[in-house]
């Protein structure tokens, strides 16, 4: 293997890397600040929306589960 393709495939999984974490990020803002999204995610792919509930709560916030629950089942009624 030539340092030059040692390079490309470097850059490339830097990239990867980069492109995960904007997607992750990008993620997390649009469960942060719309219910109606974490509403959806709870019923398409709830494992993702613990790991949300999880953060905020490793970062001190709390209740946003508990609001998001009572509204949804508010909602239905």
């Amino acid at each position: 293997m030539t340092s030059h393709t040692g390079k490309k495939i470097f850059k490339g999984l830097l990239f990867l890397e980069v492109l995960g974490i904007l997607g992750a990020y990008g993620l997390y803002y649009r469960m942060d600040t719309s219910q109606d999204f974490r509403q959806k995610m709870n019923r398409r792919c709830p494992s993702i929306l613990e790991v949300y509930y999880k953060c905020n709560e490793w970062s001190g916030i709390y209740g946003i589960k508990e609001r998001d629950h009572e509204a949804w089942l508010n909602n239905k009624n």
